[in-house]
């Protein structure tokens, strides 16, 4: 896990009793060394942990200092026996002031403590009374467990040992701030933002804070942990909940239970190598970097080596099969809905700026020309058209199958759309013969000539029809034949007028086309022709099979499983991750079909499983064709709407390569690195 950039990181919520220091410092060892146990390098506890957060006018008592001086001697001494670092909250004395701080602490040694910035002094907090402020500081070094350490808001604490882990640590409101001061850190380079909390609970707080640590990490591409004060702190005129939060790039990683009566203990595994490609292209990111540099060259680094395991630490980080459908039946049909309405959106402003009231598409009974054909459907609805002004043809070639034929029909039919067939193969034929193919002579010579004369004539026909009706032709390719340039080039499926599914992969393609069906919204029939649709093989049906209903051609047999190779285009495009990372998080989350979210709609029988030597395979396969044969197809792409984050690969979009580019340095690095 850590030698592929992920770092496990914890957050613990102890059992408090206010002013009792000595019980404080031995629930937080005892978090310590649970979170030691499950590998994590970080520990993060609350505001004041060691003394308690609701203590008032005791802060200024000599006995309490003394139990804290105490207390805390403890804890760093106990640490040496402790894999992880600790970050516990304490009023510290110092230069004639108290300050309310968070102090890190591994190995025996105090690394540095950070003082709170921000002070609240409004309706039921008074810290004023009792705290100075981090800028009211005289000197930027402390003096904790008889050691002399850095002091101040501005430490960014580096890890030699794991690259990009940089912490930096903040308090409570310094988080609930205009300008906090993670903000700089982050800007600064510190990915692990780290707050301790004591915020007691009202009405509607837990979800504020939750939005409030998410949206920090997003705007900072950092991870955010949060521990808030819970059970034991005094209820005089407040009450607890302790809410633990692991964030990172606006998702919730992690949350502890919340009003627990226990200790509790949340871990998540870091993903820092997303944090650093998430930065490096994030070009606005690096230009605010630039506006306060003046400030950021200020902030002091803090050289740590993390104590990372020295044997393997397996992955308990989720790694979605399906990167671009979401497993939730909530938020997959809440993403349906969404892509399904920037095409429609996409090809109605297109049709209005042309002054087009006419679309031509070809419908094979395949995925990708159904889900072109339901926008184009939906498209002259939302225009207020007749859907007879979708003229939709079927061209069976020499391999079309009965089922996908009698699909197609059935679709449009209950789509009603104005449909007509066109047999391609006179044509297709006679262009064998003027070529002097075998095939045009009845000879079994199944190459790419033949496959792309088919191909061909089907767009060549579309095209010419759309200059007889004045119509655009809709393109019906994805993002995942793009990626593996399984399309034919120039007047073939590469080219249309406009095109709906450009950057919509193949496996939400499925799930856009089962959430029409589940809809209704066409009736029964269609339904029925869609859901037979989503069961057929998937083929280019251009090479015969040993009937007509059994395609002569598998696409995944040839270019590889789409689920597999569009977890591969997502990390790739998205990240620019390693093969060898790659191809560890496939394994991650590939290798047991029993583990993990599926998406609702895949049955248990149909839940694959890929070894790492399969994955390797088609990793290959995926990056040879990605990188070094297909380019030349994407870069002369027709127009088509971005559907989602995942990325697209118009060269006016995402993506720009070159197209005579090696694969070498890519396929060189997985085979050296992942086993066969």
């Amino acid at each position: 896990m850590y030698r592929h950039g992920f770092a496990r990181v914890a957050v613990a919520v102890p059992q408090v009793r206010v002013a009792d220091p000595a019980h404080n410092a031995t629930h937080t060892l005892a978090l310590a060394r649970r979170a030691a146990d499950a590998g994590a390098v970080l520990t993060v506890f609350p505001e004041l942990g060691l003394s308690g957060y609701t203590a008032d006018d005791l802060f200024h008592q000599d006995a309490l200092d003394v139990a804290v001086t105490e207390a805390m001697a403890r804890v760093v001494a106990e640490s040496a026996d402790i894999d992880t670092v600790l970050i516990v909250g304490a009023p510290l004395r110092a230069q004639g002031r108290l300050f309310n701080c968070a102090v890190a602490i591994h190995g025996g040694a105090v690394l540095g403590a950070a003082p709170k910035s921000y002070l609240p002094g409004y309706r039921e907090f008074y810290e004023k009374r009792q705290f100075a402020a981090a800028r009211e500081a005289l000197d930027d070094q402390i003096v904790i467990a008889g050691q002399r350490v850095p002091f101040g808001a501005d430490l960014l604490f580096t890890a030699d040992n794991l690259d990009g882990f940089v912490f930096h640590l903040e308090i409570c409101e310094d988080g609930w701030v205009p300008l906090p001061p993670s903000g700089y850190a982050a800007l600064a380079g510190a990915t692990v933002l780290v707050n301790l909390s004591a915020s007691n609970i009202v009405i509607g707080k837990a979800d504020y804070r939750r939005a409030l640590c998410t949206s920090h990490s997003a705007r900072y591409l950092a991870a955010y942990l949060y521990s808030a004060a819970g059970h034991g702190e005094s209820t005089t005129d407040m009450a607890w909940d302790g809410q633990a939060l692991i964030c990172e790039n606006g998702d919730l990683l992690a949350e502890g239970e919340r009003f627990a009566d226990h200790p509790r203990l949340v871990h998540a595994d870091l993903d820092l190598r997303r944090l650093a490609a998430d930065r490096l292209r994030t070009t606005s990111f690096a230009d605010t970097v630039h506006d306060h540099r003046e400030r950021l060259t200020r902030m002091r680094r803090l050289p740590l080596r993390l104590p990372i395991p020295d044997g393997p630490v397996p992955l308990t980080r989720q790694l979605p099969r399906f990167p671009y459908v979401p497993s939730n039946p909530a938020a997959l049909d809440e993403r349906c809905a969404e892509v399904h309405h920037i095409q429609v959106e996409g090809l109605s402003t297109r049709m209005r700026a042309t002054g087009s009231q006419r679309l031509v598409i070809g419908v094979s009974g395949g995925l990708d020309s159904t889900q072109a054909l339901i926008v184009a459907v939906e498209t002259m609805d939302r225009l207020g058209l007749p859907r007879t002004n979708v003229l939709a043809y079927t061209m069976p070639g020499f391999a079309t199958s009965t089922r996908t034929r009698t699909d197609a029909h059935r679709l449009m039919a209950a789509l009603g759309v104005r449909a007509a067939e066109i047999d391609i193969r006179p044509s297709a034929t006679q262009m064998l013969r003027d070529l002097g193919h075998p095939a045009a002579e009845g000879v079994a010579h199944y190459d790419i000539t033949y496959e792309n004369v088919q191909a061909g004539e089907r767009t060549s026909h579309l095209f010419r029809l759309a200059n007889q009706h004045g119509a655009l032709v809709v393109g019906t390719g994805d993002l995942s034949e793009l990626a593996l340039g399984w399309c034919t080039f120039g007047v073939g499926d590469h080219m249309a007028h406009y095109s709906v599914n450009a950057s919509v992969p193949k496996t939400l393609i499925k799930y856009l086309i089962a959430w029409t069906a589940d809809t209704g919204r066409f009736g029964p029939e269609a339904g029925e022709a869609l859901k037979s649709i989503l069961q057929t093989e998937i083929s280019p049906e251009l090479v015969p099979g040993a009937d007509a209903d059994d395609p002569g051609q598998s696409s995944e047999a040839t270019v590889g499983p789409y689920e597999l190779q569009d977890f591969h285009l997502y990390y790739l495009l998205r990240f620019g991750y390693s093969p060898s990372r790659i191809a560890y998080m496939a394994h991650r989350a590939w290798s047991d079909p029993t583990v993990g979210a599926w998406p609702e709609l895949i049955p248990a029988d149909q839940r694959n499983a890929y070894d790492l030597a399969t994955i390797k395979r088609w990793l290959a396969e995926f990056l040879r064709r990605f990188i070094q044969t297909s380019q030349f197809k994407r870069s002369t792409l027709p127009n088509a709407p971005k559907v989602g984050s995942g990325g697209s690969l118009s060269p006016r979009g995402d993506w720009r390569a070159p197209s005579d580019a090696s694969a070498a340095a890519w396929l060189d690095e997985l085979a050296r690195n992942v086993p066969d």
